[in-house]
Formats: C-alpha cells, sequence, structure tokens
C-alpha cells in the first residue's frame, strides 16, 4: 500500500470516527488499523457501544496506564 493511500485512509477514519491527532496515535500505538476503527462506529441502534473515541482513550489507558494530552 502507498503512502499516499495510507494517509488517505487514516483521513477517513479521523474525519468519519471524529477523532484528534492524538486520538490517531493512540489507535497506531495500540496497532489499530484505520478499518477497524471505521468498523467499531456505532450505529444508532447501539447506545450501549461508547464512541470509537472515547473507546481508543479507555483501551489506551488499560494498556499504558495514562492518555496522550
Amino acid at each position: 500500500m502507498g503512502k499516499s493511500k495510507t494517509k488517505a485512509t487514516w483521513a477517513e477514519a479521523k474525519k468519519r470516527c471524529r477523532l484528534s491527532q492524538q486520538d490517531i496515535q493512540m489507535a497506531k500505538e495500540l496497532g489499530m488499523t484505520p478499518k477497524s476503527l471505521i468498523k467499531n462506529i456505532p450505529a444508532p441502534k447501539e447506545q450501549w457501544k461508547a464512541p470509537v473515541k472515547v473507546w481508543v482513550r479507555d483501551l489506551y489507558e488499560d494498556k499504558f496506564g495514562k492518555v496522550l494530552k
């Protein structure tokens, strides 16, 4: 996969999941792909499911004990 295509997929994930640059960095450190982030966007009927931004931060905090600021 080319560098520009990778950047485009991360940009799409950032836009669709409403993530900041720190959230993207945390997701990359957790080994996530843009496709996995997009797949985990909760549907309207899944009100029990946390937004992707919260989900990434919780996973990062569980693994590393802190959240990037």
